[in-house]
């Protein structure tokens, strides 16, 4: 078996594994409750962190001094 091939397997089985978990989670009510939980709680603490990274990365690109 060559490195490829091994690669392309180890891609589907893990591929199919996801999907089978996130059909298993979405099937289940308590599951689907705390991934939707998860998500929000991704969005709303990681959306912001990233939005205040990207002002201060165009802040010291500009050239503007520190306040």
């Amino acid at each position: 078996m060559t490195e490829d091939t091994a690669r392309r397997i180890a891609n589907v089985a893990l591929g199919a594994a996801a999907l089978g978990a996130a059909y298993y989670v979405l099937k289940t009510p308590p599951l689907r409750r705390l991934a939707w939980r998860l998500v929000v709680t991704a969005v709303t603490t990681g959306a912001p962190a990233w939005f205040m990274r990207e002002l201060e990365q165009a802040w010291a690109e500009s050239g503007s001094r520190a306040i």
